[in-house]
């Protein structure tokens, strides 16, 4: 617990703000937009650098400035004009209550595992009914699928309906495990994380998947082979229940 407890003692002396409606729009938009940045530099870097091209999961594509400025727009408008009114209710509704004592690192770390593979299945549930029912994928998904070659910033370019979706996936599974909320807030960050790696267009030495043993997580190099083929690799994370339901491919 110690090793922690200076670091909520720290989050926590901000609590006026953090307390405020603003908190977790800003925490989303900031925290997005931060583990965008260095792929965004890789991008524009290795289209010079032939070191750097080898990373790259589809070499012969590249995002251009007009790609990208777009989803950063779309992105910054959902979180003002629709994120925003959302927390602001719920922040109106269910007041945050921050505690004295921070949790014991275990407790973080399995909350976080915990929450990230209902996140999986949620998602991959989701996800495979989008993709199965052709009015779903019309209607709603089919705009997250505009980039066959993905990069950091497509990560959040999809429709109102998919956004607030997975956003409610993720916001309700710390509540139903009644984590602490600094293991909610490290769930957020992990999350976020994972999903513009995900998207990134980049099998780096140090991506998640190489770190994960046995080949349970997927990474960057599974989820680019479901944009590019559409019909297989629907959870966003881990492998195994693509593997259950037969639509698992190897990239």
């Amino acid at each position: 617990r110690l090793c922690l407890q200076s670091l909520w003692d720290f989050v926590t002396a901000k609590e006026p703000f953090i307390k405020s409606p603003f908190f977790p729009v800003l925490f989303s938009f900031t925290a997005y937009m931060a583990f965008c940045l260095p792929y965004i530099a890789l991008d524009f870097l290795s289209t010079r650098l032939p070191n750097l091209r080898k990373y790259k999961i589809q070499p012969q594509n590249y995002p251009t400035l007009g790609m990208m400025v777009p989803c950063i727009i779309q992105s910054a408008y959902h979180h003002a004009v629709l994120i925003f009114p959302v927390t602001f209710l719920h922040w109106y509704w269910r007041p945050m209550n921050l505690p004295v004592i921070a949790p014991e690192l275990p407790e973080v770390l399995l909350g976080v595992v915990v929450c990230l593979l209902l996140f999986d299945f949620e998602y991959f549930l989701w996800h495979l009914l989008h993709h199965k029912v052709p009015w779903l994928y019309r209607t709603f998904h089919k705009v997250h699928h505009k980039h066959v070659s993905t990069f950091a910033l497509t990560t959040q370019y999809s429709s109102v309906w998919e956004l607030l979706s997975l956003g409610f996936f993720a916001a309700i599974n710390p509540v139903l495990l009644g984590c602490h909320p600094l293991t909610e807030m490290i769930f957020f960050l992990v999350n976020i994380w994972l999903s513009v790696e995900d998207h990134s267009g980049y099998d780096l030495p140090w991506s998640t998947h190489r770190l994960v043993p046995f080949g349970l997580y997927g990474g960057a190099p599974h989820h680019d082979l479901h944009h590019l083929k559409f019909k297989s690799n629907y959870a966003p994370y881990f492998t195994h229940w693509d593997k259950l339901f037969g639509t698992f491919t190897e990239s």
